[in-house]
């Protein structure tokens, strides 16, 4: 339908366009006759003059064009087509200019002759101007056309990327949550049965809030505290945990579990291979939109070697380059420490929508 209504609209103004030239024309001409009856007769010989063009024009339109794109036929065949469209178009039109366009004006106007060098240029000026015009604008629709499908391809591309990245962190954090359940279970300790209760509040945030797009900072700390209280019934006094939080907006929008990752690779690293003593010390900061977020947690393994990124930090370094367009990350790996700072342009998010994000 909006096809069309562009076919008429491009006909009706270059209608009316030819029939205003046609007017000033053949005005000086037809002197005698009123102006308002010389306007529709330029109207009505303008209108018949339009066949021979709009048959040309749609035959390149919608055969020659479309057969070059879809079949991808040989060039001479398609030049020999296009001179015998043009031949039939020229004939027609100058059938019409020699008997049709006389008679609209009463015998006023007339030609000599039927064909002749001079009339043949014209008429193939004539419906080569107008046939370019129009081929012109469909091919410039179509460009935008495919850069607008190129764009939805590279959206869809990311969003699926994006939904495979937070796929797979849930799983991450469900195994090594129930390692941390298997731990407990083989000492008997009376905390298994909260741990569970707990990971069952975890995992129901996952299933549905972190679908969204989109979360508040207080329920990304939420999620951060209850994690934390995970951990903390299985480390007991071994393990010192600092969180200090600063915001001045918790309703400030944050992509859901971006920050779980550091938490989780902190524990996996640090107080999970410690056998002694060990601390992990979290500090996020939030003002105007700004993000800043630092974990640093003890090692004993005395490796300073160069971070390589595990499944965690790989992950969230990917999902920040899809959704944040003002970041830096740096990752320090010192000899008995493990640090991990981000700062962050929350407002900054690139807003790829997730088609099934909403509930």
């Amino acid at each position: 339908m909006k096809r069309l209504s562009l076919h008429i609209a491009f006909w009706l103004v270059y209608l009316l366009q030819d029939a205003l030239l046609q007017f000033v024309w053949v005005a000086p001409v037809v002197s005698q006759i009123p102006d308002r009856t010389q306007l529709l007769m330029a109207l009505e010989a303008a209108l018949m003059a339009l066949i021979p063009k709009l048959l040309f024009t749609w035959f390149i339109l919608y055969f020659v064009i479309d057969k070059i794109l879809n079949e991808g036929s040989r060039l001479f065949r398609i030049v020999l087509q296009i001179v015998l469209a043009m031949t039939v178009s020229v004939v027609l039109y100058r059938v019409i200019f020699n008997y049709t366009i006389p008679w609209i004006y009463k015998g006023v106007l007339h030609q000599k002759t039927l064909f002749n060098i001079q009339s043949i240029l014209l008429a193939i000026m004539d419906i080569g101007f107008v046939s370019g015009v129009a081929i012109a604008m469909k091919l410039l629709r179509m460009q935008l056309g495919g850069k607008d499908r190129e764009k939805n391809l590279l959206r869809d591309k990311l969003e699926a990327e994006l939904k495979f990245l937070r796929h797979q962190t849930n799983p991450h954090f469900l195994f090594n949550t129930l390692n941390n359940i298997y731990a407990l279970a083989r000492k008997k300790s009376d905390n298994t049965a909260e741990v569970v209760m707990k990971l069952s509040k975890l995992l129901r945030f996952m299933l549905y809030e972190s679908k969204n797009d989109l979360i508040t900072i207080s329920e990304e700390l939420k999620i951060l505290d209850d994690y934390l209280e995970l951990e903390r019934i299985r480390y007991s006094e071994r393990l010192t945990i600092v969180f200090n939080k600063a915001i001045d907006d918790d309703q400030q929008k944050i992509a859901p579990l971006l920050l779980l990752p550091f938490i989780e690779n902190a524990f996996k690293h640090g107080a999970s291979e410690s056998r002694f003593d060990s601390f992990i010390h979290i500090d996020i900061r939030l003002q105007q939109g700004s993000l800043t977020f630092g974990i640093e947690n003890t090692k004993e393994n005395g490796d300073a070697a160069e971070v390589v990124d595990n499944i965690g930090l790989g992950n969230v370094r990917r999902q920040l380059e899809l959704m944040y367009k003002e970041y830096d990350l740096t990752v320090e790996n010192q000899n008995n420490l493990f640090r991990v700072q981000l700062v962050l342009n929350l407002n900054s998010h690139a807003k790829i929508q997730l088609h099934n994000s909403r509930r």
